[in-house]
């Protein structure tokens, strides 16, 4: 599980049963990447390695509050398995399409074993997923099943519009905001689902606050691509630029600046025209009313918890919202 203070406090405030969880989750996420045979379980065990916070199987485990026996705590083990399983798969994937060689620091799995590679990389993490759910000895399979597939299904809609939209400068923001939440705040929401269903609560509602933490998560992730820096963020600033990705403040941007309305995205060939682009964006104050629609969306979030939660939960979601806006700060 990652150092990082704030995923430390997340996992004190969801009380003393998390640490043991989450442990148990990395132990299952290593059993999945090593059992395929050593040259697959190396890139798929690297990619898993290669972690992050893990936010989203703590918001299975926090969603899920402390379980009632021992079949309950196995399955919501395995729903968090599964949701970081997929998390990484679509990693390895994104990977795949953008010919990217670096992610967090470390050489991507393509990078090191080519697109064959890293396809059946991915692959085979995307089915591991669904084995995790499967195999749970507590709750509703099939529904789990479901919840998860459906996550799947919106995050490949998504990657299919981001590929539509490719240096598209001219997209509407509705259509941004929906390839947001196919692509980022679907599995949010799973997350939540998963975690509500295992622990036998499945109409709690916390699926709604997953969702809007979520879209919150992604506004705020490409407003860091703008404003950096690479040694925070773990890529070269303005990646999304370079890549005819076009996002929020680029979207608003341009309606504030004539120069940036102007501007063909393909014309954006080389990392240092990617960052003259990012300073003009930040100078219009795009940056920062982007951060105010993802902070409204942490408040509606909040605003979703179910009175019934509780009190512990309601802490560590509560958490878990303000953690997504200091990102930003």
């Amino acid at each position: 599980m990652s150092g990082a203070p704030e995923t430390v406090e997340l996992v004190r405030a969801g009380g003393p049963h998390v640490a043991g969880l989450m442990a148990r989750v990395e132990e299952r996420l290593r059993e999945d990447a090593a059992g395929h045979g050593p040259v697959l379980a190396d890139h798929a065990g690297d990619t898993i390695a290669a972690g992050g916070k893990r936010l989203r199987p703590l918001l299975v485990l926090l969603a899920a509050g402390e379980p009632r026996d021992h079949d309950a705590a196995e399955t919501v083990v395995r729903s968090a398995a599964a949701v970081e399983l997929v998390h990484s798969a679509t990693l390895v994937h994104d990977d795949v399409l953008d010919a990217a060689s670096l992610r967090r620091g470390r050489p991507t799995v393509v990078a090191r074993g080519g697109r064959g590679m890293a396809t059946a990389a991915g692959d085979l993490l995307f089915a591991q997923a669904f084995a995790e759910l499967t195999g749970a000895p507590a709750g509703d399979r099939a529904e789990a099943v479901r919840i998860l597939s459906d996550a799947c299904s919106a995050l490949a809609r998504g990657e299919l519009l981001q590929r539509a939209d490719a240096w598209d400068a001219g997209i509407a923001l509705e259509r941004y905001l929906l390839r947001c939440e196919l692509k980022t705040a679907r599995l949010f929401e799973a997350a939540c689902a998963l975690g509500t269903q295992a622990a036998g609560e499945p109409d709690l509602g916390l699926d709604r606050f997953g969702r809007r933490i979520g879209l919150a998560f992604q506004l705020l992730d490409d407003v860091l691509d703008v404003s950096g820096p690479a040694s925070r963020t773990g890529k070269h600033r303005g990646t999304d630029l370079l890549d005819g990705t076009v996002t929020l403040p680029f979207i608003t941007a341009r309606e504030r600046d004539p120069w940036l309305a102007a501007l063909d995205p393909r014309s954006i060939a080389t990392p240092e025209a990617a960052e003259d682009v990012c300073e003009r964006i930040a100078a219009t104050g795009a940056l920062d009313d982007a951060r105010t629609m993802a902070l409204a969306l942490v408040d509606e979030a909040r605003a979703e918890l179910p009175e019934r939660l509780d009190a512990r939960r309601r802490e560590a979601l509560e958490l878990v919202a303000g953690g997504v806006v200091a990102r930003y700060a």
